[in-house]
């Protein structure tokens, strides 16, 4: 918390960032929401900011703590809740578009932890499989109908 503060104080930023889970199950580190009158600053086009701002302080808090395997999410407003819940309606309209028409849809590219969310949505879905295709920036999930 410490260093989420000092960096957003150190940035001018209007916020207030409080701990919202000490220990998450699935990073194994704290979670820290974000909120105030910079919120939108803050988050960027599509979250860049974000992930830029999570990705300093994850660098400021292993090196202070010199330990690789901590890692602090930042959230913003609740971005990241409110943009996996719209990965995931994306993931079931084009899964439902895919099993209909019988043509694989390739996805706008996205970052890992988004591609991640829309596997994992439609991971048992009985119609169609997913794949991540392409390299750095450009990298894409394609939604396919199955096969059988």
């Amino acid at each position: 918390m410490e260093v989420v503060n000092k960096l957003l104080s150190t940035a001018g930023a209007r916020t207030l960032a409080t701990l919202r889970v000490a220990r998450d199950p699935d990073t194994g580190g704290p979670i820290v929401d974000i909120t105030g009158e910079d919120s939108g600053l803050l988050i960027g086009r599509q979250g860049e900011t974000l992930r830029a701002l999570q990705f300093l302080v994850n660098t400021l808090v292993r090196k202070r703590m010199q330990q690789e395997s901590v890692r602090v999410v930042l959230d913003i407003e609740r971005y990241r809740e409110r943009r996996h819940n719209s990965l995931r309606e994306l993931a079931f309209r084009v899964a439902d578009r895919v099993a209909q028409s019988g043509k694989a849809i390739p996805l706008e590219p996205m970052q890992a932890a988004e591609r991640r969310v829309i596997h994992v949505a439609l991971s048992e879905h009985p119609r169609v499989t997913t794949e991540s295709s392409g390299v750095g920036d450009g990298r894409r999930v394609t939604i396919t109908p199955k096969q059988g």
